[in-house]
């Protein structure tokens, strides 16, 4: 059986679970207290054995990121973890919303084709298996307000700050 490399970031906004590919960065968690789950879990969908370590390229660029250093990941993604509408909705985020941008879950579905579609558009930021990288933090609400997300909202409102959207909190 094929195996994928998984490796545990320690973050700003809390341990992140990171798996790789031969293809490319496959899967990123939030809240990877229970790591070994998660990267079993993510295993058992890629059809493939999780083996820890690995990932220099991705912890150094989503280290440089939290560290304000890069404004642009240039990571190979694997995007097996997504297919459909989901999968479109997120590859348009990524090529489209840059660093310090946010975008409205109507807007993405108007990309789309399908401008009715702004809550499958959510639906579809909340089963990203890559946060952070294809940056669903930065879609909002159409009254500006900030919506939900898969990591927190305070891990949302940090990563906001940390790029010049919002500013950063005093506590």
């Amino acid at each position: 059986m094929e195996s994928f490399g998984w490796t545990i970031l320690q973050s700003p906004i809390g341990p992140l679970m990171l798996a790789e590919t031969e293809q490319g960065l496959v899967n990123v968690r939030f809240h990877a207290h229970d790591a070994e789950y998660h990267a079993h879990r993510a295993g058992s969908r890629l059809g493939l054995r999780p083996m820890r370590g690995g990932l220099c390229e991705a912890t150094a660029q989503i280290s440089a990121y939290f560290a304000a250093d890069l404004t642009e990941f240039t990571l190979p993604l694997d995007w097996r973890l997504t297919s459909g509408f989901n999968e479109r909705v997120l590859r348009l985020l990524y090529a489209r919303v840059g660093y310090g941008q946010t975008a409205g879950y109507g807007e993405l579905a108007r990309w789309t084709g399908d401008p009715g579609a702004s809550r499958a558009v959510g639906t579809a930021m909340g089963s990203n298996p890559l946060p952070v990288v294809v940056p669903c933090h930065r879609v909002v609400t159409a009254t500006g307000d900030i919506g939900g997300f898969g990591g927190g909202l305070d891990a949302k409102r940090a990563l906001l700050a940390l790029e010049g959207v919002l500013p950063a909190p005093l506590f």
